[in-house]
């Protein structure tokens, strides 16, 4: 199967989200919608084309993107979870999921959207 080709970013820092952009327009994909919130990344879900999803685990206000994770698991879209943290800080039902760690590189953004493939 070939590596998914319109990805939705879920990340509340501006500059990471732009910088993510880049990553992905530069390895010949396509964003298919940054949020930076649940309600955002879950209207993206439903309004646009998605073959796979970055999301950042803490969002802005203590907000987590759990709810965007189920909603994309439930339309079978793989997705990666990204975080700082460490592997306690992903939910339970998640931990089976692809982890891409903070600080990014392109390197390890494509290589994460590969392994969703």
């Amino acid at each position: 199967m070939a590596a998914p080709h319109r990805i939705l970013i879920v990340e509340d820092e501006p500059l990471i989200a732009m910088m993510l952009e880049d990553f992905i327009d530069m390895l010949d994909r396509e964003v298919a919608g940054v949020a930076d919130n649940v309600a955002g990344a879950l209207e993206c879900i439903e309004q646009h084309e998605i073959h796979a999803a970055i999301l950042d685990v803490n969002l802005r206000g203590g907000e987590q993107s759990w709810p965007v994770a189920e909603r994309l698991a439930e339309k079978n879209i793989p997705f990666v979870l990204a975080t700082g943290g460490a592997g306690d800080t992903i939910a339970e039902a998640f931990r089976d999921r692809p982890v891409l760690s903070k600080p990014f590189t392109m390197d390890g953004v494509e290589k994460a959207i590969d392994a969703l493939g």
